[in-house]
């Protein structure tokens, strides 16, 4: 682990400002994908990934992957480990962000809201627009009076200041499709999100804590506890992958996503993130064909066009970026770089599809 750990950097999915800017040769040009159209994807259109949850949320991605792992959020489609969540997740998320921000530790909301509703934690989160909160308090809103953990009535004079919350800002996101009914599942893939039992699920819950109180070292000191303790995962693999990506050991980094792959080959977000610190290695051909393949197996993944695009720029390739810019542009329009995109769009003047 490097010395100086910088916690404001994303992980490889997160918002681009992250990803450095290198002009080299410019490599050989490769064919394009074929083009589609976002009809052809219907299920995943308009829907956000998990990095860019975290990116509109304005929360760390170990927060997004607690949630998903306790049942607070939940993906409405899933393949090869890249999830999907609607709106209606994100506005779930939102109020669980609005705690996270008012200094609740990921642990501290998981044990408040399981208090405060007989259904749960799970429960508390579905109708987390109606929880109030004062310090460290949480309330729920039943619609006439307020109610503290295991069903106790709050006071008049306490509910009062707390009975009509702001609510919270919400981005502009319309057209959405039909929410799924179940989450597509993959052949052969592990199990989603299988629940950790005993110390190992403490362990993750700790780590993912560390990881958003910028704590990074702790933070993959405790998931290789967690490796040591029940073996490899691709899963686990990947979070501490992530996790030395956002302290800026990269070599490290690039280590634990080839691991990832080696264990599970369809592992779609490590190859993904793989493509991204090849590239900020210096190895844009590596890059660029790691994000090739993900693209072929996915062409749904706004995300992986994203990174494709940036890479393709940082080569001159700037006509083959500009395709891909306007693909994760048809696929994620309400993405939180969706206007970035339509800026290096304009600036490089390019009308290509």
């Amino acid at each position: 682990m490097p010395h100086e750990v910088k916690d404001d950097q994303p992980s490889p999915g997160g918002p681009p400002a992250r990803r450095k800017s290198v002009r080299r040769s410019r490599p050989s040009a490769r064919p394009l994908l074929a083009d589609e159209h976002p009809a052809d994807h219907p299920g995943v259109r308009r829907l956000h990934t998990s990095a860019m949850m975290a990116a509109v949320l304005d929360v760390p991605p170990a927060a997004i992957r607690h949630w998903v792992r306790g049942g607070l959020l939940e993906v409405v489609r899933g393949t090869g480990s890249v999830e999907w969540f609607d709106f209606e997740q994100l506005v779930v998320g939102r109020h669980l962000a609005r705690l996270l921000g008012r200094g609740l530790s990921l642990r501290e909301i998981d044990a408040k809201l399981a208090d405060l509703a007989p259904g749960g934690a799970r429960a508390a989160a579905a109708a987390a627009g109606r929880v109030r909160i004062d310090g460290r308090r949480l309330s729920i809103d039943d619609g006439s009076r307020l109610l503290a953990a295991g069903g106790q009535l709050q006071f008049v004079f306490y509910t009062a200041p707390l009975a009509h919350p702001e609510p919270p800002e919400m981005p502009s996101v319309v057209g959405l499709p039909p929410r799924p009914a179940v989450r597509e599942e993959v052949p052969g893939e592990e199990p989603h999100h299988p629940s950790p039992s005993g110390n190992v699920g403490e362990i993750l819950d700790l780590a993912d804590d560390l990881e958003a109180a910028g704590e990074f070292v702790e933070a993959a000191e405790a998931l290789r506890a967690v490796l040591q303790a029940q073996g490899p995962t691709a899963r686990v693999i990947f979070m501490l992958a992530e996790l030395l990506y956002r302290a800026g050991d990269l070599t490290a980094a690039r280590e634990r996503y080839y691991a990832v792959i080696e264990l599970d080959p369809d592992h779609l977000q490590a190859r993904s993130s793989l493509g991204c610190v090849l590239a900020e290695l210096g190895e844009h051909e590596l890059a660029l064909a790691a994000l090739e393949g993900v693209l072929r197996q996915e062409p749904a993944y706004a995300d992986a066009h994203w990174h494709m695009a940036g890479v393709l720029q940082d080569t001159g390739l700037d006509d083959e970026a500009a395709h891909h810019l306007h693909r994760f542009l048809a696929l994620a329009p309400e993405s939180p770089w969706a206007d970035l995109a339509r800026t290096r769009l304009d600036g490089a003047g390019s009308g290509s599809q």
